[in-house]
């Protein structure tokens, strides 16, 4: 059965009648008896009986055409929604952000989104770049916001470029590093590997972190304390009042820590997605 067929037994219905149902529905009466039993057939019942005063639905023709009444009405409800969305925004929106910039600027951009396209479901993973970028080579995700360089092969976008810093107190400016504590940080091994260099070019090796924290936010708490010296990006230092210093490795280059959106050319074609990247690339 069919769209066709539902418009069919609702006709008859209507009518009580073979030769007003297919005039109705502009076709022969014979095409119409021939539909008919091709139902029957399909269904393994019989469907209605005839007599000179009309056709009369069986019990089992009664239950096919109330559950067809009903799929029709589904279809013409869905028919109305979806030309209804032709105007606005809507859909479900599956994204991953990278744990730093869900926490220091993900929040206004997303009730901006949020504020614009209220009828889009969004969907936020928070997590690591790496697990994220797996989530983007599996389709689990179908736009994700990384920091540090992952291969893409479709569409890649560079958001900002950060200078990594030197974070500690004031009074400690003009102190040598290794005469302060050094606070630790977990971050992705790319991060690590760079901290590292730069440490070593500059003669540091903290052989025991005094502090080690679990995330960025921690460590800047720790250094507002007072507790020791810390190297961070500068996406979370907006509150920060202390001594900053952006740093540089041993050739002249500037460490700095990169942000990127991927996403890919199908999943631009959803009106939610390509909403959220417009917007992404606008702040």
């Amino acid at each position: 059965m069919d769209e066709r067929d539902f418009e069919l037994l609702i006709t008859l219905n209507e009518t009580k009648n073979i030769t007003h149902a297919a005039d109705k529905l502009f076709i022969s009466q014979s095409s119409l008896s021939k539909r008919i039993r091709a139902i029957e057939e399909e269904l393994g019942i019989c469907l209605m009986l005839r007599s000179r005063q009309g056709i009369h639905f069986t019990p089992e023709g009664e239950e096919v055409l109330r559950r067809s009444i009903e799929a029709a009405d589904q279809l013409k409800r869905m028919r109305a929604t979806l030309d209804a969305q032709k105007d606005y925004v809507c859909g479900t929106l599956r994204a991953g952000v990278s744990i730093n910039y869900a926490l220091y600027a993900l929040p206004d951009v997303l009730a901006d989104y949020c504020q614009r396209y209220p009828r889009v479901n969004t969907h936020v993973t928070t997590d690591q770049s790496r697990k994220l970028y797996v989530q983007m080579l599996n389709g689990t995700i179908d736009v994700a916001i990384l920091r540090g360089e992952y291969e893409w092969k479709s569409n890649k976008l560079l958001l900002s470029r950060e200078n990594m810093c030197v974070i500690r107190l004031v009074p400690d400016k003009d102190r040598r590093l290794q005469e302060l504590p050094y606070i630790g940080r977990n971050s992705d091994a790319e991060s690590e590997r760079e901290m590292g260099q730069w440490m070593h070019e500059n003669g540091l090796h903290p052989k025991n972190y005094s502090i080690h924290v679990d995330n960025l936010s921690t460590c800047v708490e720790m250094v507002k304390r007072g507790l020791g010296w810390a190297i961070v990006p500068e996406i979370c230092l907006k509150d920060f009042d202390g001594h900053v210093e952006p740093l540089s490795f041993a050739n002249g280059e500037p460490f700095v820590r990169s942000t990127y959106i991927l996403y890919t050319e199908q999943a631009l074609k959803l009106p939610q997605v390509k909403a959220f990247v417009d917007l992404i690339r606008k702040n």
